[in-house]
């Protein structure tokens, strides 16, 4: 699994790119929203609801486009 550069990080938050953070093998446990900042071993995301969910990094982080990917297959 390969974890986002601080480059691409910065780059979601400007463009505001939705994103998908894939935690589990459940598709309805994924969180959806943009990234609002991140340090270096967590991402916060501010979900459509504007409620803000503290992710780890290590975490499986694509944009909302791209078609989801199970990394536990």
């Amino acid at each position: 699994m390969e974890v986002l550069t601080e480059e691409q990080l910065n780059q979601y938050r400007i463009d505001g790119t939705k994103v998908r953070v894939v935690r589990d093998a459940l598709e309805i446990n994924d969180v959806i929203g943009i990234v609002v900042a991140w340090d270096v071993s967590h991402v916060m995301i501010r979900r459509p609801n504007k409620r803000i969910v503290k992710l780890s990094r290590e975490y499986s982080i694509r944009p909302f486009t791209v078609e989801r990917e199970n990394p536990f297959e």
